[in-house]
């Protein structure tokens, strides 16, 4: 007792018949730990650290009655080793850490008088193991005859049954059984599902096993931009399934799902998507496994935006304008990769709860990138730009067109290479046309509504280009945009019905070469 002992001392007198080994820090059981000991009756190891029992551990003990493992950390017992003990008749196990009871686990046991298996891991028996025990099928065969048979105890209190469909058959066992077969406890307790634990098994009726089946109330659903959406499946299943949902195959965080079970044998499952975009649009698979099988259901996500896309001759609404709501919009700032617009809205009913639509995209292009701002935000950075290319850019309250003067009209310079592209903004060559917003120093907006024959109708507006170079000759020595992709002149100022006769930004002055191609940079 108490002694420090790694494994079975190897002196033992071979005519002992009762060993008792406790609290000794025993680990396990090898193959043969008792083989010179073929005498011995009865075997105590209680309160040990074993956790490995070998399948040979007992060879050799035809004569044990009594095995009691107590309070140790065995997760499993190796039930064939029984065979080489007949004459078992009480068997020890309570307080270890056993999960699992095979079917054949007391086939072995054809004499046992006592088996306690109560304060471990046990969740879900077959009352198959019962069924095959030797003493079971006795009692039931001995039936109504006068043959006495000895009474077997079985302690099976204090595990954590969980009360599903699994157990129904061991629960109909526990509340059938009777002499010779005798509980220790007869009041097991259902430990999960939540609504069942603490319930007697004598109190709970459980149903046959089901395969899932998922089901959705709306299939198809279409909601507008910012809103969000929550998409709802239930399950029918016995046992309760695992459910998770997947996007594009890819499964989606489970901090965004929430599973709840709603009766005995439904559960409801939900995603949540915060502030839907068109970008969420698509298939969401809810998905429900149990151990008969898996089934799932696709529900179709379609996000709809203030307005649709539309190509840049002009914008059409959705919905009536806000009157009043007007959008005053500019060039706050150049970076390495592109620029940063800044906008405010005037006389908006609502600034704290009023959103906006950046529509962001190449000038020529039939459809723009639409990006959804909410309320209190006033900036937003547009990066990844193309070198030598025409944007656009508008914001717009969120169910609005685009007014006058709410788009800016702006072309990147030249690419450069990457070191400089370290060292040097993007510059950018803005059109001056209707308005002058107020932008940093060099740079200038044009609307997209004053588009067409900008000089004639603005000649005040445009001094730099009409003096021919009296404020740009300084600092823009050349500049024809030449280097445009195709599309990218269309909307530039020009006179009215003029096809050819752009002038450049700047005049060479006289008797100076020509300098070789320098990079937008050069241009200020």
């Amino acid at each position: 007792m108490s002694v420090l002992l790694r494994q079975i001392p190897g002196n033992i007198p071979q005519d002992m018949r009762k060993i008792r080994i406790e609290n000794s820090h025993l680990t396990e059981l090898p193959r043969g730990s008792f083989g010179n000991i073929s005498a011995l009756e009865y075997l105590w190891l209680n309160f040990n650290n074993i956790t490995v029992m070998h399948i040979k551990s007992l060879e050799y003990l035809p004569a044990l009655k009594e095995l009691r493992l107590q309070g140790n950390k065995l997760s499993s017992v190796p039930w064939t080793a029984f065979q080489d003990t007949p004459a078992l008749k009480i068997l020890d196990l309570k307080h270890n850490r056993l999960d699992v009871l095979p079917e054949h686990a007391l086939r072995y046991l054809p004499n046992l008088t006592y088996l306690d298996l109560s304060s471990n891991q046990l969740t879900v028996i077959s009352r198959d193991v019962f069924y095959s025990w030797p003493v079971y099928q006795r009692s039931q065969r001995a039936e109504g005859q006068i043959e006495a048979i000895s009474n077997a105890v079985l302690a099976l209190h204090d595990n954590p049954w969980i009360c599903d469909c699994r157990l129904r058959g061991f629960v109909q066992f526990i509340k059938s059984v009777g002499p010779p077969i005798i509980l220790m406890n007869s009041y097991l307790t259902c430990s999960s599902p939540k609504f069942r634990a603490g319930k007697f098994f004598h109190e709970v009726e459980l149903n046959s096993c089901m395969k899932p089946l998922t089901s959705a109330l709306d299939t198809n659903l279409t909601v507008p931009v910012g809103l969000n959406v929550t998409l709802t499946c239930f399950v029918q299943a016995s046992p309760f399934p695992a459910v998770w949902w997947t996007y594009a195959l890819k499964l989606l965080r489970p901090f965004n799902v929430s599973t709840e079970p709603i009766s005995e044998e439904t559960v409801r499952s939900e995603l949540l998507i915060p502030a839907a975009r068109p970008v969420d649009a698509g298939n969401y698979t809810c998905t429900a496994s149990n151990f008969l099988g898996n089934t799932s259901v696709a529900i179709t996500l379609q996000v709809r935006a203030p307005w649709a896309s539309t190509p840049a001759s002009g914008w059409a609404p959705i919905g009536p304008a806000e009157p009043g709501a007007h959008v005053e919009v500019r060039i706050a700032k150049q970076t390495v990769y592109g620029i940063t617009l800044e906008w405010f809205a005037a006389a908006a009913a609502e600034p704290g709860e009023t959103w906006y639509t950046l529509l962001v995209g190449r000038y020529d292009a039939a459809q723009k990138d639409a990006i959804y701002i909410g309320p209190g935000v006033n900036t937003y950075s547009v990066t990844d730009l193309l070198p030598a290319t025409k944007y656009e850019v508008c914001v717009a309250v969120r169910n609005q067109a685009p007014r006058k003067g709410q788009c800016v009209v702006f072309v990147t310079g030249s690419d450069v290479s990457q070191l400089e592209q370290r060292e040097k903004l993007i510059h950018i060559i803005v059109i001056v046309c209707a308005m002058v917003l107020a932008v940093p120093a060099g740079m200038y907006a044009c609307t997209a509504e004053a588009r067409p024959g900008c000089l004639a109708r603005c000649p005040g507006a445009c001094p730099r280009r009409r003096r021919g170079g009296q404020a740009q000759a300084a600092g823009s020595k050349e500049s024809t945009l030449d280097s445009l992709p195709a599309g990218s002149e269309d909307g530039l100022c020009r006179p009215e019905g003029g096809h050819g006769g752009r002038r450049p930004l700047a005049r060479e002055e006289p008797g100076k070469t020509r300098p070789p191609h320098r990079n937008s940079a050069d241009l200020y």
